[in-house]
């Protein structure tokens, strides 16, 4: 039976560039294989967890029967409406963000900048076409797996349902990730709102646009649709964005938003949504009183949290445990209270990433498969996560910050670089932004690093490789840094370190040395 007698999957708008995506992650005659006897692993869900454990498991060469079960878009948020959508919007609106700053290096540049919106979004759906190749249904079919496109649920201890469809299965892994949350704001079903989820689908631009949440993703995309040319008005109940951030990290993103132009309403109780002739008012308040104030815009876009996809599963009938908010209840091994059914992503983890949704995947792979009476199982807690805000600049982290390194009563020590004395930065124009690496009080050993820059994605890893493989301070001194780049920030930071080494009795030593060479 050909996948498109259970259902039509379609992506707005369905040009060139979304036909191809959906032939790629969901063909519409895409005929679903005749089950295996019996699988050695069965994976709902098929974003970044999901294929990586699909593709992992088959591509060992040894065998092994591995199914692969897709309700909707093969590739999950990140290809569909995540990672690779947003940052192709983001690309493009940091074009607009470097002609903005031209004139401070030397280049006029005419601010009637033409901004062809349509072709932004054109942009964005092609690239993303031109990648879902990766995560197509007949590529993982020519890997060895059985690929499935359907609802797959729990039936009992080792068998899924798949629209009719049974699989039975030695162990099984449940991957279906997470969505946007719903808030509960009166009216906001009725006047309608974009997420993730449907933002990329628009062909033109919102004149003005509502962000709810002040977290990265709200204040990612706020940022993006500023320069591309929308009034922002952005949303957020507490009293600073990004607050689980470094403080003055925090503080720097801030203060660049507000002078790139978007309205930042702080503290703020969103009241009601309301569909006018203008178009859709929003109703708030501030939390420290009672004045209700309202404005109208055109579109309302809401990246406040994740819910977890557990609806359909039938998780009860095999015994696994979840939560409304939280998802799958999973051990460290990534095992769920049924101890032949794993997780991994989204659904079960806090660190919402790719990235970490692919770590948790090997991990999964390694402990369902090759890890016999439990013996040499890997832990997700040793997992070291870094994580970028894709802002201009970008915030980028990895470790512990300093309050939680306190509230579990480590003493540390700060070495901060601020760009502003930093070679490359200056010629950059960039001297907006930080590193602060800190290490445990006596020792070189790093317990966590944060990163304000244009490019600090690309410099964190340098220290979470070291973190990972016990660099410390010391040793990261040693390693030669081109000369100029942002990254010698780091090069820095190290040799402060080795400067706190030069107490007085060191000094008196090495004049001594001195005498004999």
């Amino acid at each position: 039976m050909s996948n498109s007698e259970f259902e039509r999957i379609t992506v707005l708008p369905m040009d060139e560039y979304n036909q191809k995506l959906v032939a790629n992650v969901h063909p519409e005659n895409w005929i679903n294989p005749q089950p295996a006897q019996c699988y050695d692993l069965v994976v709902i869900g098929a974003g970044t967890a999901g294929l990586v454990v699909a593709a992992g498991a088959a591509g060992l060469g040894i065998g092994l029967k591995v199914a692969l079960i897709e309700k909707h878009l093969m590739g999950g948020d990140c290809l569909n409406v995540g990672c690779v959508p947003s940052k192709a919007l983001i690309r493009s609106s940091r074009v607009i963000g470097e002609i903005w700053k031209a004139q401070n290096l030397g280049v006029n540049v005419s601010q009637n900048i033409d901004i062809d919106f349509a072709d932004v979004m054109a942009r964005l759906r092609k690239i993303r076409s031109g990648i879902s190749h990766h995560d197509s249904a007949a590529r993982f079919k020519n890997l060895g797996v059985d690929v499935f496109l359907g609802s797959g649920k729990f039936i009992d201890k080792n068998t899924i349902d798949v629209d009719g469809q049974i699989l039975k299965f030695k162990k099984a892994v449940i991957a279906t990730g997470a969505r946007a949350t719903k808030p509960q704001i009166q009216g906001l079903e009725t006047a309608g709102y974009l997420t993730n989820e449907t933002v990329f689908s628009l062909i033109q631009k919102p004149q003005k646009l509502a962000v709810i949440g002040g977290g990265p993703i709200g204040c990612e995309l706020a940022q993006a649709f500023r320069r591309l040319g929308c009034a922002v008005t952005l949303f957020h109940n507490g009293s600073h964005i990004v607050n689980k951030e470094d403080r003055e990290a925090a503080e720097i993103l801030q203060q660049v938003l507000i002078n790139e132009g978007i309205n930042l309403v702080l503290n703020c109780q969103l009241e009601k949504v309301e569909k006018v002739k203008e178009g859709k008012r929003l109703y708030f308040s501030n939390i420290n009183n009672a004045n209700i104030d309202s404005i109208t815009v055109d579109e309302i876009l809401v990246g406040a949290g994740r819910t977890p996809n557990i609806e359909g599963l039938n998780l009860e009938k095999v015994g696994v445990e979840y939560d409304q908010k939280q998802g799958v209840k999973v051990n460290d091994y990534l095992q769920t209270t049924n101890p032949n059914i794993y997780a991994a992503g989204d659904i079960c983890m806090n660190w919402k990433f790719t990235h970490a949704a692919d770590a948790a995947a090997r991990i999964v792979i390694k402990n369902t498969l090759f890890s016999p009476f439990g013996l040499g199982r890997s832990q997700l807690s040793k997992l070291i996560m870094p994580w970028v805000t894709y802002t201009d600049p970008e915030i980028a982290h990895v470790g512990m910050y300093a309050e939680e390194a306190e509230k579990q009563g480590l003493e540390i020590e700060t070495i901060k670089i601020d760009f502003h004395n930093l070679d490359r930065a200056i010629t950059d124009s960039e001297e907006t932004g930080f590193l602060k690496i800190h290490h445990q009080k006596g020792t070189d050993k790093i317990i966590g690093a944060t990163i304000v820059a244009s490019h600090a994605g690309e410099m964190i890893s340098e220290i979470t490789t070291a973190i990972v493989n016990n660099i410390g301070l010391s040793k990261l001194s040693s390693v030669i840094h081109p000369y100029p780049t942002q990254a010698e920030a780091i090069k820095k930071a190290a040799d402060a370190y080795r400067r706190t080494l030069l107490t007085s009795r060191t000094k008196k030593i090495l004049k001594f040395l001195t005498k004999f060479s």
